[in-house]
């Protein structure tokens, strides 16, 4: 069976590494996560349960850009300087989570450059998919009615 998620895009070798760092913890439905700006010390991969990202938007309520799931990474900000959040998160439903420590991840991947590439691959996918899940949420908020479909 294929792992869905960062795992899945890792060899045995990594994922065993890699969950060595895990610590499980959970969140109540309605809990914040994290928020846009703030310090990005550390991410998740979702066991069970859903997360809402959001995006602020000035004089608006936050507006929920994509929501993730089972096997999903929960931020990326941890591994861009000067790790500080993006979006903000919250718990859509119960959620349990395998939490890493940043830095503790990113001292794993210094001394692998193989983990390195897989785990910077595997982020740069996740970027490209929130920041096109953004821009899609944007224009639908915005965007003249009828404008078209985003290529």
């Amino acid at each position: 069976m294929t792992r869905p998620g960062v795992l899945g895009a890792m060899t045995k070798e990594h994922r065993e590494r890699l969950m060595s760092l895990a610590r499980e913890v959970s969140f109540a439905a309605g809990e914040r996560i994290f928020d846009e700006g703030g310090g990005a010390d550390r991410f998740w991969i979702i066991h069970t349960g859903t997360v809402a990202l959001d995006l602020r938007v000035p004089g608006r309520q936050a507006a929920t850009v994509e929501t993730l799931g089972a096997g999903r990474m929960l931020g990326w900000s941890w591994l861009v300087p000067p790790h500080q959040w993006h979006l903000g998160a919250q718990a859509d439903s119960p959620v349990r989570a395998y939490e890493f420590d940043a830095a503790a991840v990113r001292e794993l991947c210094a001394a692998d450059p193989a983990l390195d590439h897989e785990m910077c691959t595997y982020v740069c996918g996740v970027l490209a998919r929130r920041l096109r899940s953004a821009r899609v949420r944007l224009l639908d908020l915005y965007a003249p009615h009828g404008a078209g479909e985003v290529p």
